[in-house]
């Protein structure tokens, strides 16, 4: 999968055999009894690459529907990802399209197991029915082409949030990846569709935006903006990708929510490190993704380097921060599952791991409130704070 290779994606290997988590009843039930949402999962992209029907068991991947129902998913955010080269190339509209298109087709395979969400109440009127709740994010607002009226066609079509931009700087803001600050921020066009944004309904998501562009939109917006998939810059010092503490108070203040990436390198600074001097080793050798040498070179590196996979405890670690930082009410999910290869940290593998993160929660002391708030409820609420600053602003318009 050729998703996110560039920042993340590993080779696969056989993941060094650790001491697995057995989730008491109480957390099993408690993931099956609560709304889980997950703020960014990559199936769409995943399907894309190679398609697999993720309404039934596939071998491959880290979603699918028996794995959900075990895990407690039931309100997973389907990434629209653009990778950052369709910005120059273009394509970007047809690839969404293509993108959400398949997001529909796995309701229409199996509408008795999923339903389209575009709302907070299709999200609780799926619950109660039994189904999973597919809302849809857009990765990257390349999509949008300059034209407002672009943002408008992806609301109707379902989609949510946007992230604003990904690896890349593109039309509409700088990237926290990208040396390039051209905007030194966001784009004139980046400023008036955050405003667009905000007036239509459509969740701002700050993650990879650069440092600028976020201060930015935290005094642009008028409803609360999200981070669908970051983590704590305390724990991987220098990482602009990640959230320094300042912009976790930032964005509680904008009454936003943060929801944690598990990938390890997000999580962990070895990981992180060992992800930067691994890059590092492909460049000397020339080689980049897609290469014919590259995948063989990367898994044996990867065998006489270990990965060093993040733990379920430094995921809390970072949940843990948040809610010393700005209380419970402005922290959530955003695993990044079928987005960062076999990265992911022990014990968090793939969509039937909630439970080990609720034990997780629950041997931390948290309430069964407070983790109901994590799983869900933060993000029902931001995503219902934004449709009401929208119906407000259209109403005085």
């Amino acid at each position: 999968m050729l998703k996110k290779t560039a920042l993340f994606a590993l080779p696969l290997l056989a993941s060094v055999s650790v001491s697995a988590i057995e989730p008491s009843d109480k957390a099993i039930q408690l993931a099956q009894d609560t709304i889980i949402t997950d703020g960014h999962i990559d199936v769409p992209y995943r399907l894309n690459d190679g398609w697999e029907d993720v309404t039934q068991a596939t071998d491959g991947g880290d979603f699918d529907y028996p794995r959900a129902v075990q895990g407690g998913l039931n309100a997973p955010f389907m990434s629209i990802y653009i990778p950052a080269r369709y910005e120059k190339q273009g394509g970007s509209v047809l690839l969404a399209n293509k993108l959400i298109d398949s997001v529909e087709a796995i309701v229409g395979r199996a509408p008795g197991k999923f339903a389209l969400a575009t709302s907070p109440d299709e999200v609780e009127k799926a619950f109660a029915e039994g189904k999973i709740a597919l809302p849809m994010g857009m990765e990257n607002g390349t999509p949008i082409e300059g034209k407002i009226e672009n943002l408008k066609h992806f609301y109707d079509r379902g989609v949510r949030y946007i992230t604003l931009a990904h690896s890349e700087s593109n039309h509409i803001s700088d990237s926290s990846y990208d040396l390039r600050r051209q905007w030194d921020g966001l784009s004139d066009f980046g400023k008036e569709l955050v405003v667009e944004m905000n007036r239509i309904g459509m969740m701002v998501d700050i993650s990879h935006v650069s440092d600028d562009a976020f201060w930015q939109v935290m005094k642009i917006s008028k409803a609360p903006a999200i981070a669908s998939h970051s983590s704590l810059r305390k724990y991987t010092p220098g990482f602009e990708r990640n959230m320094s503490d300042d912009m976790v108070k930032a964005l509680a203040e904008n009454g936003g929510v943060i929801m944690i990436n598990f990938g390890s390198s997000f999580v962990s600074n070895s990981a992180l490190k060992w992800n930067n001097q691994f890059k590092d080793k492909m460049a000397e050798k020339n080689l980049s993704w897609g290469d014919s040498g590259a995948n063989k070179f990367a898994k044996m590196y990867r065998k006489d380097n270990p990965y060093p996979y993040a733990s379920l405890k430094r995921v809390l670690d970072h949940i843990d921060h948040v809610v010393e930082l700005v209380g419970i009410d402005h922290v959530g999910i955003g695993s990044d599952y079928d987005g960062v290869g076999d990265s992911l940290p022990e014990n968090l593998k793939d969509v039937s791991s909630y439970p080990n993160l609720v034990q997780g929660l629950i041997d931390r002391g948290y309430s069964d409130a407070d983790i109901k708030k994590i799983l869900s409820e933060n993000t029902l609420r931001v995503w219902r704070e934004v449709e009401a600053v929208a119906k407000q602003m259209q109403q005085s318009s």
